[in-house]
């Protein structure tokens, strides 16, 4: 049925639409330039790229949790006993599922000339 439908519009002078869907279309997505991201996200860049205050707890959570994998799996409940408010443990819990899930990645500062 599908190669009947595609000779049909081949012959009916489709044949653009064919060779418009194998042309690479994600070329334009990709940019020349450098890799904005961290390359090595510890819990510092991380807590900046979040902003929105979260940044004035690194220390806290450095001393408590430790290194940057054991941040990733910390529940609410963790950070709540460290006493950070329920905006920040929102902020922090909402970005390391983002992390995880690779949909998120924290910028890199951009570099002061």
């Amino acid at each position: 049925m599908a190669m009947a439908w595609l000779q049909r519009m081949m012959t009916k002078g489709g044949g653009n639409f064919v060779s418009t869907v194998t042309s690479s279309p994600h070329s334009r997505f990709f940019s020349k330039s450098s890799n904005p991201y961290v390359v090595k996200v510890g819990i510092l860049e991380f807590l900046n790229g979040i902003g929105k205050g979260v940044e004035s707890h690194a220390a806290k959570l450095e001393s408590e949790i430790g290194d940057f994998n054991n941040l990733l799996v910390t529940r609410t409940l963790k950070l709540k006993k460290l006493g950070i408010p329920c905006k920040h443990r929102k902020l922090i819990l909402k970005y390391t599922h983002k992390y995880r899930l690779g949909l998120w990645r924290p910028r890199a500062e951009p570099v002061k000339a």
